[in-house]
């Protein structure tokens, strides 16, 4: 837990430290989207994530908070745009009537993702700062809403993932000491054994040595011993002759 935190306090260190190359992730700005051949007036944020990450956090923030299960594949690469469309339905928040809300999700980089938000009451009336202020300020409320999220979501993934690879490579560090302490374990009792091979071939040459001594012993031994049997029975044979 200690480790969490530490790590949680160097992210985000890090992440205030980055300065203007981060300033705009998860600030929703006033902007507008190309739709169906018109400009929309739209909320629009950076999140940190790929577009996959980004559209699948959309639909389920909504169905969590809204209860809204906007439409639409919304895979994105860069260059490539879809829409996600939840028409007709409920969002107290924005308006006590029934509306139109659509994201739209690009890819500006490979680990940041662009979502734009607008909507209206029908195909003919979208939300605007200065035809429909209120609720334009609620739908981008909302949008803040979903960045401010996100990015707790991103942070924690984050985390997740650091402590994974700590974990990891904990255990490969276990894992290397415990093999080197077999290694040495191994080399110790092999140096051991090599010793008592080298104390047991000084051994045995000193009895080769006295192997070899003793069996000129031998050697004369027998030799005195084949003559004493042969005088005996050159004896037994003279007796057999008289």
């Amino acid at each position: 837990m200690k480790s969490t935190f530490l790590f949680l306090g160097v992210f985000l260190a890090a992440v205030l430290s980055s300065g203007s190359a981060t300033a705009q992730l998860y600030e929703v700005r006033q902007s507008s989207i190309n739709y169906e051949k018109q400009e929309r007036p739209a909320a629009k944020v950076l999140v940190d994530g790929t577009p996959d990450w980004t559209r699948n956090f959309w639909q389920t923030w909504l169905k969590d908070t809204y209860n809204i299960k906007p439409k639409g594949n919304g895979t994105f690469g860069v260059g490539k745009r879809d829409v996600l469309a939840a028409k007709q339905v409920p969002a107290s928040s924005v308006s006590g009537k029934l509306i139109d809300l659509y994201a739209m999700v690009t890819a500006p980089s490979d680990s940041v993702t662009e979502l734009a938000v607008f909507g209206g009451y029908d195909a003919k009336t979208y939300f605007s700062p200065e035809g429909t202020p209120t609720e334009f300020a609620a739908m981008r409320n909302m949008a803040q809403n979903f960045a401010a999220a996100a990015r707790l979501k991103a942070y924690r993934e984050q985390i997740e993932a650091a402590e994974k690879e700590l974990r990891e490579t904990e255990k490969e560090k276990d894992r290397l000491e415990k093999e080197r302490a077999n290694l040495a374990k191994n080399t110790e009792s092999n140096l051991e054994k090599i010793e008592s091979l080298k104390k047991q071939n000084i051994e045995n040459k000193l009895k080769a040595s006295q192997d070899s001594a003793q069996l000129i012993v031998n050697g004369q031994q027998l030799d005195l011993r084949k003559a004493k049997l042969q005088r005996r029975k050159d004896r037994l044979s003279t007796l057999d002759r008289k």
